[in-house]
């Protein structure tokens, strides 16, 4: 039986998909021709991570699972968080969010900040959690053009390159959706034996 990610965001979906150990299908919500709208009504990650995952599983039967992303800003009392993805505005645009981040941040010294990713799982047996963490800094500019959202921005501890300075192999190794969804696959693996 294939898994479905209740995304429909492509990129997350190739990041996951380059995860997945050999010979798994993931099928995403663009798969499935889904054409409802998912509403993010959550004021968690963990809480919007359960609306997609629930919805999908109640509505096709296949064991779904939903992951929701954040950049949390120290300085910034945990923003953008839940609303990294709109932080500038409904259209999502990845540029502005990171613009609207840098001139929030500008008057703080502290650039502490960490991704998290939450993932809800469900099945038959009912919902599962999934977390990961990777925490770095906010750069004052923009660096690289291979990832998405926060990542010409944000350093990860201990690396000089933001996220979008690495090639995506090596980010997908590190990142906050990688170690959530190894404890995922984990989990996976542990209940098929």
């Amino acid at each position: 039986m294939p898994l479905v990610f209740a995304s429909q965001n492509e990129h997350k979906v190739a990041e996951i998909r380059a995860l997945l150990p050999k010979g798994w299908a993931l099928w995403s919500l663009n798969d499935l021709g889904w054409t409802e709208e998912i509403e993010e009504t959550g004021e968690t990650l963990e809480q919007n991570a359960q609306i997609k995952a629930q919805r999908v599983f109640e509505v096709t039967g296949f064991p779904c699972f939903s992951d929701d992303s954040g950049l949390e800003v120290q300085a910034l009392q945990g923003l953008p968080g839940v609303h990294s993805a709109r932080y500038a505005g409904p259209e999502k645009n990845d540029r502005k969010n990171g613009e609207k981040l840098l001139q929030a941040l500008a008057p703080y010294p502290n650039r502490s900040a960490q991704f998290r990713t939450v993932i809800a799982f469900v099945d038959a047996k009912g919902i599962h959690w999934f977390s990961g963490s990777v925490k770095g800094n906010i750069i004052h500019d923009f660096r690289g053009d291979q990832g998405f959202g926060y990542d010409p921005i944000f350093v990860p501890e201990g690396w000089d390159l933001t996220f979008a300075e690495v090639e995506k192999s090596v980010k997908n190794k590190i990142s906050h959706r990688a170690i959530a969804f190894t404890k995922f696959i984990e989990y996976i693996i542990a209940v098929e034996k």
